[in-house]
């Protein structure tokens, strides 16, 4: 019998990461495909070197854990010897199966950030306090002496930056760093530059842009906020091939110029001037004598971090569907597909000419429209005037389907126009973390189908270092969205750094009387009249959710322990701003869909939503203390919990006649959910919930926070059918208006495409998780007490479906099942479980004796049991492997679940 297959090794959840800066880093592996039913992980053991030969004699000279019985295979701590800052280790791990057959890993590696504040020599450096220029040039020439073997350099530019050695970009990834709250914690890159030094005279150059750490204002703002004048910090680490080492850093001695942008704003847009640039300046050699020292300045009142975050990069590139002249001398491109990012352009004509470029999501009159996405917003380019010059932004994007061109002409019109210089090519280029993709789903049902993408395509505009609301009006992290969104985001990407980020800018952003703000990073306050904006609790929950999204998903624990306090804190601010457990304050149900435009809710009470959602943290806070064995804090939430439910029973459920809140959907989908009913409340409050959307002709009328409870509502009380018809009705409000009026992303308001939206908003994507959980019928938490991940298969595909594919990788492997609909009345159900996990697999049927698996009776079949009719299905435990079942199918069965 062949042993367990290890797929991947992961440090701090990444393959082969640089600059890791944690003391005592995770480990997780990942095992591939088998065929073999019930191959599970007895053992392992995980040994860490300072060296490939140590490795290969199993000699742990930083450490050796042992043989420890357990079949952990994610967030396993390291437990050896302090880590040096700058190094190289290799590790390794070796598995057991239940047949204690051994398995070894491939040799990994990590190498180590800078672990403690006083490894930085470098010294932050900026621009001298009188000079004026939008994005500044710095630059250092060195000399090397000898043949290098390795070299880092360790950056951190505020507000973005680009690195350059010896005339070359450093790297592909973009608007580094990631933004946080810039007066407590700074993120640094680290780049591998060992193949762009040389022996003898080298240079390194920086190009430095406001980003979010100097929003100056000048067209479209948000807001406008500095915390300084743009600085940076470099540290390059070289090591010769005779064993010794030297230190390049930043200081005052290094030179500075304005660079050709000469106006950079993260709301405003991008202008630069190909006529200032200086050739060569980031080359050895280059004749600086005009430029200026850098001023340097001792600033030390932020923590530097490694970023661990996966790079922002180009992703995707789109070219023109359409180019139309819509004016004299205007002309309109058409992508085809609204995404976030900026375009790429190739442009030939007279030296300062200009071309200016206007995105925008919605054309009106035959001209951009950017009134409901920020304006005014644009790319401006000033020719140096050679053959050809190729430009692009690089520090402002913007979420766009069109760019109207003015200045000079596509070369498709160019014969038109003599004498003026022609744009000869223009090129969408889509930004996003380079992030693994973890998931696909797809069904016979093209609007299914269609609704799927179009979430994704908004996911992803609005995925930067973080979850931004909209890619350009706001560009704000409100954090509703990730808890509501979470879950069906963690089905289709790896976004664990991603959340552990935000959780980290939540800690970073809350107020000292534990007060969570609805943005994080907080770069703009709402006060006053509108200090609900900044104090609702269906925003700040994030910060108690997100920690048990990524303990349940992906096995970290130590995110728990690391927050709790924090969380403990909010959880006490918002117990003691409440009335007699009332939360009276907040958003509620924010952009619902009433008599009035979308906006403030109009359908709940705020107090009902708000209060909701107060009950939910706490529950969850109590399941957090008791997973981190605080049972006294255990016994003071769960009596508090039992406050709040009085409190909300007294306040919004009445019973003559029966009416919970304002009978909205929101009313009646929250407190089902959220388990704040007693079981003959909860069959009335569904009854009302049914009737009201069947009423309304499947039409959803929830907001921002209910949409999502609306769907697990119906969904976890055997009501997916409804769901069903609500995706399929294409009248407004819904999905399917949204769909056949042309939509390419998610719009901000149940209207869907439609001057007066924003075009590109992924807060009400929820349907996203429906998709996975119920329709392909794929969940999974990681079992702390069997330290194995579980998995519940109960696909609920409806009457009108003829397949479902779906996907999800796990921290172990991939779960895939495939259903279809064949002639008489046949159906079956292939399913993939990943090695390592355990599995519970519902197959539609009426009875044990309807299933079969590869034509064997259930009681046949080797590598799974049954363990009882549920309903419509017959439930067999399983391991891993691979299951072919088929039974009857009945068109008039309707699919049911229980899930919580």
């Amino acid at each position: 019998m062949s042993g367990l297959k290890i797929q991947d090794l992961f440090v701090e959840s990444r393959k082969y990461p640089l600059g890791v800066d944690a003391h005592k880093p995770s480990f997780g592996w990942s095992f591939q495909e088998t065929r073999r039913r019930g191959a599970g992980q007895s053992a392992y053991r995980i040994i860490v070197t300072t060296s490939v030969d140590n490795l290969a004699a199993n000699v742990g000279d930083m450490w050796d854990s042992g043989v420890i019985g357990s079949a952990r295979c994610t967030h396993v701590t390291y437990d050896g010897k302090p880590l040096r800052s700058s190094c190289r280790y290799y590790w390794k791990v070796i598995v057991w199966d239940d047949a204690h057959v051994q398995t070894e890993s491939t040799v990994s590696w990590w190498e180590t950030g800078l672990l403690r504040s006083e490894d930085w020599v470098g010294q932050w450096i900026q621009a001298p306090r009188d000079a004026d220029a939008a994005a500044t040039q710095f630059r250092h020439e060195f000399t090397l002496e000898s043949s290098i073997v390795r070299a880092r350099a360790f950056v951190c530019g505020l507000g973005q930056y680009e690195l350059y050695v010896n005339g070359n970009r450093v790297g592909d990834s973009v608007l580094n760093p990631g933004w946080t709250n810039y007066d407590k914690t700074r993120l640094y890159n680290v780049f591998d530059v060992s193949t762009k030094l040389s022996h003898g005279a080298n240079a390194i150059g920086i190009l430095l842009a406001n980003g979010f750490f100097h929003v100056a204002g000048g067209r479209y703002s948000k807001f406008k906020a500095s915390f300084g004048t743009p600085k940076c910090i470099v540290q390059l680490q070289v090591e010769f091939i005779d064993g010794s080492k030297m230190t390049i850093a930043s200081n005052g001695n290094w030179k500075c110029s304005p660079s050709p942008i000469v106006f950079s704003e993260v709301y405003g847009g991008e202008d630069y001037d190909a006529r200032l640039e200086q050739t060569g300046w980031s080359r050895p050699g280059f004749n600086a004598v005009h430029w200026l020292n850098a001023f340097e300045e001792n600033d030390s009142k932020a923590v530097l971090k490694s970023q661990s975050i996966p790079p922002v990069k180009v992703m995707e590139r789109f070219s023109p569907v359409d180019i139309t002249e819509t004016r004299p001398g205007i002309y309109v491109v058409d992508f085809g597909q609204n995404f976030s990012g900026w375009v790429n352009v190739v442009v030939r004509g007279k030296a300062g000419e200009e071309l200016v470029l206007t995105p925008s999501e919605v054309i009106q009159d035959g001209l951009a429209n950017q009134r409901h996405s920020g304006s005014p917003y644009k790319w401006q380019y000033t020719l140096k005037g050679t053959e050809k010059e190729v430009w692009a932004p690089r520090f402002s994007y913007y979420g766009f389907r069109y760019v109207q061109v003015e200045g000079l002409v596509p070369s498709r019109f160019a014969g038109e126009q003599n004498g003026t210089g022609s744009m000869l090519s223009i090129e969408g280029e889509m930004i996003y973390p380079d992030i693994d993709v973890k998931g696909e789903f797809q069904s016979s049902d093209p609007m299914m189908n269609r609704v799927h993408e179009i979430i994704n395509w908004s996911v992803l505009s609005n995925m930067k270092s973080v979850f931004t609301d909209c890619p350009h009006r706001e560009k704000l992290g409100w954090l509703e969205q990730t808890h509501l969104l979470g879950p069906a985001v963690m089905f289709n990407y790896d976004v664990e750094s991603l959340l552990c980020k935000v959780v980290n800018d939540i800690r970073d952003a809350q107020l000292p009387n534990g007060l969570v703000p609805s943005t994080a990073p907080e770069y703009t306050v709402f006060e006053g009249t509108y200090h609900h904006f900044r104090d609702t609790v269906a925003w700040g929950i994030a910060y108690i959710l997100l920690p048990w999204f990524l303990n349940q998903k992906y096995g970290n624990h130590s995110i728990l322990s690391e927050h709790y306090e924090g969380m403990k804190k909010y959880v006490e601010y918002v117990s003691d701003q409440s009335d007699n457990f009332i939360v009276t304050g907040g958003l509620g149900d924010w952009y619902d869909v009433g008599e009035n435009p979308p906006g403030y809710a109009q359908n709940t009470p705020v107090e009902l939503v708000e209060t909701a959602m107060f009950y939910h943290m706490v529950e969850v806070l109590g399941q957090v203390a008791a997973s981190l064995g605080h049972s006294a804090d255990c016994n003071r939430y769960e009596a508090l919990k039992q406050s709040i439910y009085a409190a909300f029973q007294k306040a919004f459920v009445h019973t003559h006649p029966f009416v919970i809140g304002t009978d909205s959907q929101t009313s009646n989908a929250i407190p089902l959910v959220l388990g704040l009913l007693s079981d003959y409340q909860q069959g009335h409050a569904l009854k009302h919930l049914a009737a009201d959307i069947e009423r309304t002709g499947y039409r959803i009328t929830a907001g921002d926070i209910g949409h999502r409870f609306v769907l697990l509502a119906l969904a976890n009380h055997g009501f997916s059918h409804i769901i069903q018809q609500m995706v399929q009705q294409t009248d407004e409000p819904g999905y399917g208006y949204q769909v056949i009026h042309g939509a390419t992303t998610l719009t901000e308001a149940w209207g869907g495409p439609k001057i007066g939206n924003s075009q590109n908003h992924f807060m009400l994507g929820h349907i996203e998780e429906w998709f996975y959980r119920n329709v392909a019928g794929i969940d999974y938490y990681f079992d702390k007490k069997s330290e194995q991940f579980h998995i519940d298969v109960r696909p609920e595909p409806g009457s009108h479906l003829g397949w479902v594919r779906a996907y999800h990788t796990l921290r172990p492997g991939t779960v895939s099942i495939d259903y279809k609909e064949h002639w008489e009345d046949q159906i079956s159900l292939k399913v993939q479980i990943p090695a390592n996990t355990t599995a519970v697999i519902h197959i539609p049927a009426d009875s044990r004796a309807q299933v079969l698996e590869r034509g064997m009776p259930l009681a046949e079949t080797e590598g799974l049991s049954f363990i009882k009719m549920e309903g419509p299905y017959a439930v067999v435990s399983v391991g891993s492997g691979e299951y072919y079942f088929t039974s009857v199918k009945h068109e008039q069965r309707r699919m049911t679940s229980e899930r919580a």
